[in-house]
């Protein structure tokens, strides 16, 4: 009874973070009901992740701005504008991907920096300077595609960023050794850090949850590692895309919970004018913060043009607010301050299985809408609720 009752108190002093994990888990096996099973096959679950990949790299990008309170509507045609240069280099200029997609992520750097240096030095509001590149990307893919309308990306290297899969150094039993291996390796690294993180904390008197909790909570997250790790590999194995969003996830999950630009940037999103007053620069977190979105909007260009293997007019169209729906359905607090990583991700993997899950059962596209729609604001109602509770 004293497990139970430290249990519920976790989950309820957590809900913010436990919230979405749950909620995805029941969207997941509702449709797993409804679809008799087709839901949660490999294929399909190896087909949901790909398509949500160009979007969970974007969530990343604006969780992060959105904790320092601003926002950024050109994201979607940065991506898709981006993704058009890449083709053409690659198509008209016959240039390898290796140089292709560092110089794409150095365009995109330096749009996202353009950006903040209109939000962080000119002072202009974040609203009206991403509208302003939302209209300005919009007019510069029509201009990239105006030839041809579609420009066809023959390259397999390019293309398998978006369709193709990690080699397989051999099958057991029908499953992808390799990615077995990495799953492996994902389990026991996430076990070593939850151990080593405990420990610090109570090195350093911090509250920990009792022995029994904590094995509870390893072995449910290492279950449903283990889950997706034997469902992907059951297929093709682990996809680029997949790996890309595992990198994204690491790098960004070390840096906003490991270094001082980490710490700053919540600083920042909690309070500007303390943060200042503390020495922190807001400007130049401003600036990073959208120098950062710029380039994971070119990562998505590029997710998104390889995943299509063409650039089209179209590219880039409201991704900017699934990207924003899914920073919101995974955590990210509206006034700022507050959002993870790995929340953002969560966030596009719900959007995604949604749509997924409605696809199967034959939902038209308006419904698929409004129930999107409907999951969004709940998200934020939920955000709102929680606050009042804790003020």
């Amino acid at each position: 009874m004293k497990y139970i009752n430290e249990l519920k108190g976790l989950v309820k002093h957590n809900i913010r973070d436990y919230g979405m994990y749950i909620a995805l888990i029941v969207i997941m096996i509702t449709f797993q009901i409804l679809t008799n099973g087709l839901f949660m096959s490999s294929r399909n679950i190896s087909n949901l992740l790909d398509s949500a990949g160009y979007i969970a790299v974007l969530a990343v990008g604006v969780m992060l701005v959105i904790v320092i309170r601003h926002i950024d509507l050109s994201i979607g045609f940065l991506a898709g504008f981006l993704g058009a240069i890449a083709a053409i280099l690659l198509m008209q200029f016959n240039m390898p991907v290796f140089i292709v997609i560092p110089i794409i992520l150095i365009l995109g750097i330096c749009a996202g920096s353009a950006t903040g240096f209109l939000v962080a030095k000119v002072g202009i509001p974040a609203f009206v300077a991403t509208l302003a590149g939302w209209l300005i990307y919009r007019g510069a893919i029509l201009l990239a595609t105006e030839k041809s309308g579609t420009i066809i990306v023959d390259n397999d290297a390019f293309n398998a960023i978006g369709n193709g899969y990690i080699p397989s150094i051999a099958e057991v039993g029908g499953f992808h050794l390799l990615s077995l291996l990495l799953g492996l390796v994902g389990i026991l690294f996430y076990i070593y850090s939850a151990i080593k993180n405990r420990r610090n904390k109570i090195k350093y008197e911090f509250d920990v949850v009792s022995k029994p909790i904590f094995i509870l909570q390893l072995l449910f997250v290492s279950g449903i590692m283990a889950y997706i790790t034997w469902l992907l590999s059951g297929y093709n194995g682990f996809s680029w895309t997949v790996i890309i969003i595992l990198v994204v996830v690491l790098v960004y999950h070390f840096i906003t919970t490991k270094t001082v630009i980490g710490r700053h940037i919540y600083s920042v999103g909690s309070n500007p004018e303390a943060a200042h007053l503390t020495g922190i620069s807001v400007s130049k977190i401003t600036f990073l913060v959208f120098g950062s979105m710029g380039m994971l909007s070119a990562l998505s260009g590029i997710l998104f043009t390889a995943r299509l293997q063409s650039a089209t007019t179209t590219a880039g169209t409201l991704f900017e607010l699934d990207a924003i729906a899914a920073a919101f359905v995974g955590g990210v607090s509206a006034a700022g301050g507050v959002g993870k990583v790995t929340g953002a991700v969560i966030g596009a993997i719900v959007m995604a299985t949604l749509t997924n899950g409605m696809n199967l059962l034959g939902v038209g596209i308006a419904p698929q809408y409004m129930i999107r729609g409907g999951v969004l604001a709940l998200a934020v109602i939920f955000d709102v609720m929680t606050r009042k509770q804790r003020a």
